[in-house]
C-alpha cells in the first residue's frame, strides 16, 4: 500500500512544487491513516489545510481506496 500512496503523491507533487512546496510520506498506520509532512512553502501556508484535504487526501484516496484519512504531522 505504501508504494501506491507514494505513486499518488508523485502525481500531485508537481502542482505543489510550482508554488514552492512539497509533501513527504511519514507513516501509514495499520488502520488506514496516512501521515504526511507538507514542506517548503506549503509548510507555513494558511491554505495548507485545504491543500491537504482537497488536494493530497483526494489524490491518495482516488488511487488507494483503503486509506481512511490523510493528516499532516
Amino acid at each position: 500500500m505504501k508504494e501506491r500512496i507514494e505513486a499518488a503523491l508523485d502525481k500531485i507533487r508537481p502542482a505543489l512544487q510550482v508554488d514552492g512546496g512539497g509533501v513527504e510520506l511519514v507513516e501509514v498506520t495499520p488502520d488506514g491513516v496516512v501521515k504526511v509532512r507538507l514542506t517548503g512553502a506549503c509548510g507555513g501556508c494558511p491554505m495548507s489545510q485545504m491543500t491537504l484535504k482537497m488536494g493530497v487526501e483526494k489524490a491518495i484516496k482516488t488511487e488507494v481506496a483503503e486509506v481512511k484519512e490523510v493528516v499532516a504531522v
